[in-house]
C-alpha cells in the first residue's frame, strides 16, 4: 500500500492539482486544452463519477437505516426476532445470527441471486430519497458553503474515532487485534488482485481519476503551492489510516476474542457434562491442556463430541471488509460493548460525515465537466442543474433497493470503481507528460509555486508510475481471463458456519471512508487544496 500512495498516488495527486490550479477548468476543460484527442480522459471521469455516485449514496441511505434503529434498546439487531405465532425465534435468523438477519433479511430483505430482482423496499427507498436531498442541500449554497459543510463532515469523524480508540485500547483483546494489523502477510503480495485493490484504495482515498480534484482544485489561487498540499494531503492521509485502523482493528480483536472464549466455553460445557467433571476444573485457562489429556486418553470418546474448532486466528481473519464490515462485523462488535447505544450512535453519525464529504467530490466531478461540455443552456440556473444530477442519480440508484440491490453494489464497485481508474489514471499521465510536455508543465510548476518538479516527480511522472499502472492492469486482466465472475448471495445455513460470504471482497471499507474525505480538508482559503 506505501508503494502504490508513494509511486502512484502522491504523483496523480500532484499532476491533477497542479493542471486543474493552472488551467482553471475542470477535468474535460482541461484535457480538452492539452489535446482535444484527450477529451475522452474528462468524460471518463465525469461517467465514473457519477456510476460511483450513485451506488456510493446508496450506502449511505443503509447507514442512515442504521443510525435511525440505533436509538431503539435494545438494538434491534442483537437478538431475533419472534416468528409468526410468537412461539419461538425466526427460523432463518436462528440458522444464522442476529446481526447477519437484520442485515440481510431486515434492511436488505436480499433475494437468492443477482436474477431475482424483488421489490423495492420501501424504507430503503426513503432513505436513499433523504440521502440525495442532503447531498442537494449542500450545494445548492455552492462551493463555499459546500466547502464549510465539509470542515464538519470531514473533521467531526476525528473526535468520534478518537473517542472509539480510547475505549478500545481499554477492551479486552485489542491488542490481538493490533497484532493482526500489524502482522504482514507477504504471499498475499503474489495475487495481482491485491495490488489492484491497494491501487483503488490509494485512488479512492486521494479521490484521483475522479474529475473532482481537478475541478476544485481550478478555485485556488493562482500561485497556491500545490506541491505542498499534494504532500500533505498525502501524508494525513496515511496517518489518518494508520489512526483509523488502530480503533477498528482493537474493537475486531475484542469481538474475536469473546467469540473465541465463547466457543471454547461451549466446548468446556460439552466435555464437562459427558466426562462429568466438575464446572471449576476446566476453565478458559487450562482448556487446552484438559483438552489433550481427555483427547489422548479417550479419543473416541471426544471425536463423537460436537466440538467446534476454536482458533483466535481464525475469528479475526472472519472480520471482513467493505459491508460486512460496517453493517456485520463493526456493528456485532459495538452490540457487545458497554453503553452499546451510545457507540452505535457515535459510529453511524462518523460514516453518514464520511459518506457525505466523500459525494462532495463525487458530484462537483459530474458539475463541472458538465459545464466545460457546454450542453447546458447558460440561463439553467445551477440550483436546478444540480437538482436534475441528483434526481437522475436517485431515479438510477433505485436498482440498489431492490432485493437484488445488494448484489449490484458489489458489481457496480467491483468493476466500476477499480479498473476504470487505473485506465484514466494512466492517460493522465501520458496526456500531461508525453503530449503536453514533461518541459511545459514544468514551466508550468516553476510559474505557480516558484519551482521545478524534482527528480522523484519527473522520475514518477515519466517512468516508475505509468509502468506501475501498466503493469497492475495486464496482471489483473490476466488473472481474470482465467476464472468467472462471481459475486457473494445470502445463504443462512453457510453463514452458521461462516462469516465469509463473499469470495470477492468490497473495497469500500471504513478506513476507506476515512481517508477519502481527507482530500477535502485541507484548506488556505476557502477550498483551497480540492
Amino acid at each position: 500500500m506505501s508503494n502504490t500512495l508513494v509511486f502512484e498516488g502522491l504523483p496523480l495527486l500532484y499532476l491533477e492539482l497542479a493542471i486543474g490550479q493552472r488551467l482553471r477548468m475542470g477535468s474535460i476543460g482541461v484535457w480538452k486544452s492539452i489535446s482535444p484527442l484527450l477529451g475522452g480522459v474528462g468524460i471518463a471521469s465525469m461517467i465514473v463519477s457519477f456510476l460511483v455516485s450513485i451506488f456510493y449514496n446508496t450506502i449511505i441511505a443503509w447507514v442512515l437505516w442504521y443510525f435511525f434503529h440505533s436509538f431503539q434498546n435494545p438494538l434491534p439487531w442483537s437478538q431475533c426476532p419472534l416468528n409468526d405465532n410468537h412461539t419461538g425465534y425466526d427460523v432463518e435468523c436462528e440458522k444464522s445470527t442476529s446481526v447477519n438477519y437484520f442485515w440481510y433479511r431486515q434492511t436488505l430483505n436480499i433475494t437468492p441471486d443477482i436474477e431475482t430482482s424483488g421489490s423495492l423496499q420501501w424504507w430503503l427507498v426513503i432513505c436513499l430519497a433523504s440521502a440525495w436531498c442532503v447531498v442537494y442541500i449542500c450545494f445548492i449554497k455552492g462551493i463555499e458553503s459546500m466547502g464549510k459543510a465539509v470542515y464538519v463532515t470531514a473533521t467531526f469523524p476525528y473526535l468520534v474515532l478518537t473517542i472509539f480508540l480510547v475505549r478500545a485500547l481499554t477492551l479486552p483483546g485489542a491488542t490481538d487485534g493490533l497484532v493482526y494489523l500489524f502482522t504482514p502477510d507477504w504471499e498475499i503480495l503474489k495475487n495481482p488482485q491485491v495490488w489492484l485493490d491497494a491501487a483503488t484504495q490509494i485512488f479512492f482515498s486521494l479521490s484521483v481519476a475522479f474529475g473532482g480534484l481537478i475541478a476544485f482544485s481550478s478555485y485556488n489561487s493562482e500561485r497556491n503551492n500545490c506541491e505542498r498540499d499534494a504532500v500533505l494531503v498525502g501524508v494525513i492521509n496515511s496517518a489518518t489510516s494508520l489512526y483509523a485502523s488502530i480503533s477498528i482493528f482493537s474493537i475486531l480483536g475484542f469481538k474475536a476474542t469473546n467469540a473465541y472464549n465463547s466457543c471454547r466455553e461451549d466446548n468446556i460445557l460439552d466435555l464437562t457434562n459427558h466426562f462429568e467433571l466438575s464446572d471449576q476444573n476446566m476453565t478458559l485457562e487450562n482448556y487446552y491442556q484438559w483438552y489433550d489429556y481427555l483427547n489422548s486418553t479417550f479419543p473416541d470418546e471426544v471425536a463423537s463430541l460436537p466440538l467446534k474448532s476454536c482458533n483466535l486466528q481464525t475469528f479475526l481473519d472472519q472480520s471482513a471488509s467493505g459491508t460486512g464490515l460496517a453493517f456485520i462485523v463493526f456493528t456485532e462488535a459495538v452490540m457487545e460493548m458497554p453503553g452499546s447505544q451510545v457507540w452505535a450512535i457515535l459510529f453511524f453519525i462518523m460514516l453518514l460525515s464520511l459518506g457525505l464529504s466523500s459525494m462532495f467530490g463525487n458530484i462537483e466531478g459530474v458539475l463541472t465537466p458538465m459545464h466545460d461540455l457546454k450542453i447546458v443552456p447558460k440561463w439553467i440556473p445551477n440550483e436546478v442543474l444540480t437538482a436534475i444530477i441528483c434526481l437522475a442519480s436517485f431515479l438510477m440508484s433505485l436498482i440498489f433497493t431492490l432485493g437484488s440491490g445488494n448484489y449490484w453494489v458489489e458489481v457496480f464497485n467491483g468493476y466500476v470503481g477499480s479498473v476504470p481508474l487505473l485506465i484514466i489514471a494512466f492517460f493522465e499521465i501520458i496526456g500531461v507528460i508525453y503530449v503536453y510536455g514533461m518541459k511545459n508543465f514544468s514551466e508550468d510548476i516553476y510559474f505557480m509555486t516558484g519551482s521545478r518538479p524534482n527528480i522523484y516527480w519527473k522520475a514518477c511522472w515519466m517512468v516508475i508510475s505509468p509502468i506501475m499502472l501498466l503493469a497492475v492492469l495486464i496482471a489483473y486482466v490476466g488473472l481474470q481471463a482465467q476464472k468467472h465472475p462471481t459475486y457473494p448471495t445470502w445463504n443462512p445455513d453457510y453463514v452458521s458456519k461462516s462469516r465469509a460470504l463473499a469470495r470477492k471482497v468490497l473495497n469500500i471499507d471504513i478506513v476507506l471512508l476515512c481517508k477519502k474525505s481527507l482530500t477535502y480538508i485541507i484548506s488556505g482559503q476557502s477550498f483551497q487544496i480540492c
